[in-house]
């Protein structure tokens, strides 16, 4: 790949990670939002617990995808079985000479968990969900929301440093 064409890709990655990062502010408000509203008149109900297992469900999901993005874009494929944690897993380590890490451990932990109940949830088909796990769970997403964002955006910060834009692209 050029150089020219290799900025054009960091442009690109950089512009599919803020739109990741739209996506998981989104899913931030409309959680919010069904708190401040109707989700503390419901109380603990098997409808709220649908909003909120999807909400936390949908919030790791954008994350993976940004996830995704940055290892293909590095080239740091994962596949089999595992690679939905493979892929967590690479996104705390740095890859000497290729790329700086993603995530700090304490977000990394946070993510973890939501990602074992995405993977819970996908295959769980009941609806009463256990409110202990859910508080459990959105004490990690608390975490997660609160670092996330500041990890990614310093991630893209070093990457756009390494790479001068293009004048006139």
């Amino acid at each position: 790949m050029s150089d020219k064409n290799q900025d054009l890709g960091v442009e690109t990655l950089l512009g599919q990670i803020d739109a990741g990062l739209d996506v998981l502010g989104r899913i931030e408000r409309h959680l919010a939002s069904f708190y401040a509203n109707e989700g503390n008149a419901m109380g603990r109900n098997q409808v709220a617990a649908v909003v909120v297992a999807d909400a936390l469900t949908r919030y790791y999901t954008a994350a993976e995808t940004m996830f995704f993005r940055i290892a293909r874009f590095f080239e740091n494929n994962v596949g089999g079985d595992r690679w939905h944690a493979e892929l967590l897993d690479r996104m705390r380590i740095e890859v000497p000479g290729i790329r700086p890490s993603v995530l700090s451990e304490p977000n990394y932990g946070a993510l973890r968990e939501l990602m074992r109940f995405r993977h819970f949830s996908r295959y769980y088909v009941e609806l009463d969900y256990d409110w202990d796990r859910l508080d459990f769970l959105l004490i990690k997403y608390n975490q997660a929301k609160a670092g996330l964002a500041a990890d990614v955006k310093a991630f893209c910060k070093t990457l756009a440093s390494l790479h001068v834009p293009l004048e006139g692209a």
